[in-house]
């Protein structure tokens, strides 16, 4: 079993800065990789970027270049670093634990509660 808590989330006018917090526990050594998806009211569920043990990451094209992702092993904790925020990064998000093969992410089913972000003026 693994549990996974977002933290981080809030209000931000746009073009402002927010740093989201995944903590996990539990069986997190099974898996190589965490990413972090998000999901706007009525869409689906998108991948939003991945990093593995070793700290390669990938971006999804419409984040590349604003948010980075990054973690601390010791901590069992990653992060999302978003900057130059925008309208339609409006999302709840989550960290997800997985295997990156490639360029293909394979996602677990282990999802924390998700941190709201709501970027408006």
């Amino acid at each position: 079993q693994v549990q996974l808590v977002e933290s981080g989330g809030g209000l931000v006018q746009p073009g402002g800065s927010l740093r989201l917090s995944c903590a996990a526990s539990g069986s997190i050594g099974s898996f190589d990789a965490m990413a972090w998806y998000r999901q706007a009211p009525g869409k689906q569920r998108e991948w939003v970027a991945c990093i593995s043990s070793g700290g390669s990451t990938n971006y999804a094209d419409h984040v590349k270049g604003r948010f980075t992702i990054s973690r601390d092993n010791a901590k069992n904790t990653v992060y999302l670093q978003m900057n130059t925020l925008k309208p339609e990064d409006t999302a709840v998000y989550y960290c997800n634990p997985g295997r990156w093969y490639g360029s293909n992410w394979f996602p677990s089913d282990y999802w924390g509660q998700g941190t709201q972000v709501t970027v408006s003026s």
